[in-house]
């Protein structure tokens, strides 16, 4: 990372930006740009806008799984809905000339790489666990982030990490084993877990990225790296059901809807408030799951709810901003987390 990262461009939607105070009185982050504080109603539509991009993260979990059961493989999943999303960023940037303009080039590589393996490990779990399951694994990227960073920004967590690991764990412990003693743990739910730590590396040089670079050209980036990444399972023989076909079209529709409904609402919500309502997506997807039969029993219920209560305090207490300790860290504190 170069010391002094340019100033950063908006990306659509985002809100109005100003500098901070100059002089001591502007503490530790000196020259970093904060956003004004919008008003209720924009709040309240981004709120909304979460919301969708909750159900919506939801529903493309259930719809993966549905294409798979129909006789496509993950990895023909992940290739397809990275595809559409470049078809429909591409209509972005023909429709909005110069929106794509690229300019911390080796961190996009870094989100397209760790971003593209997460979607496809991601995938490949949908393929072998419930949706609901992989998707509680997936959404442990967040704590993960946190952990990255403080070697990648030299940020410090807090004991509430911790507090919020241990609960997470917990919650994974009973999700995994179904309140019983030993633990299943098996491929779906290891390649669930690895998808999280990468997901954890992606957000990690979002946060860096979204000083500079804006959403658009990040997720074009996400795209070429997932597309790349599940590039050998394109060769595979297709399913011919057009069930699968239908599926793997709203994966790619409502993946893409999520992501964009998500990054306008970081444009007017504070980081903790953002990644509290982003923990709906694995709820979303367990009662979207009771659509295509699958079924929760007692305990695997309440290990979704205490795992979802420890990435969400993890996410809130977890990453409380301290002082800078590199223009980078200043500039991504306060930055939101991306789905990976």
């Amino acid at each position: 990372m170069s010391s002094a990262p340019p100033q950063p461009s908006r990306s659509p939607g985002a809100a109005p930006l100003a500098p901070a105070t100059a002089g001591p009185a502007a503490g530790p982050t000196a020259g970093a740009l904060y956003p004004v504080h919008p008003g209720e109603r924009a709040m309240a539509r981004a709120r909304l806008l979460l919301f969708g991009a909750g159900v919506f993260f939801g529903l493309s979990a259930v719809l993966a799984r549905v294409a798979t059961q129909a006789g496509m493989n993950g990895g023909q999943v992940t290739f397809a809905r990275f595809v559409l999303g470049m078809a429909f960023v591409g209509g972005i940037f023909v429709a909005r000339p110069g929106t794509f303009r690229p300019r911390r080039k080796a961190l996009l590589v870094s989100r397209g790489f760790f971003g593209g393996i997460a979607a496809l490990l991601y995938f490949l779990s949908i393929e072998r666990i419930p949706a609901g399951e992989a998707t509680l694994l997936n959404n442990t990227f967040p704590i993960w982030a946190v952990l990255l960073s403080l070697f990648v920004l030299n940020e410090r967590p807090t004991i509430h990490l911790g507090v919020g690991l241990a609960l997470a764990s917990a919650g994974v412990f009973l999700v995994l084993g179904g309140g019983g003693v030993s633990l299943g743990l098996g491929v779906g739910e290891i390649l669930g877990i690895v998808s999280a730590v990468c997901g954890g590396a992606a957000v990690t040089s979002i946060r860096a990225l979204r000083t500079t670079d804006n959403a658009p050209t990040i997720f074009f980036a996400f795209a070429v790296g997932g597309a790349a990444a599940s590039l050998p399972y394109a060769f595979a023989p297709w399913p011919s059901a057009p069930l699968a076909w239908l599926a793997l079209l709203g994966v790619g529709v409502v993946a893409f809807l999520a992501q964009l409904f998500m990054t306008e609402a970081y444009g007017a919500l504070s980081v903790p408030e953002a990644a509290l309502w982003q923990q709906l997506t694995p709820i979303a997807s367990y009662l979207w799951a009771l659509t295509i039969g699958e079924r929760i029993g007692g305990w695997t219920l309440v290990g979704v709810l205490l795992g979802v209560a420890g990435i969400v305090y993890g996410s809130v207490l977890g990453h409380r901003p301290r002082e800078a300790r590199s223009p980078e860290a200043a500039l991504a504190a306060g930055l939101p987390a991306e789905e990976p």
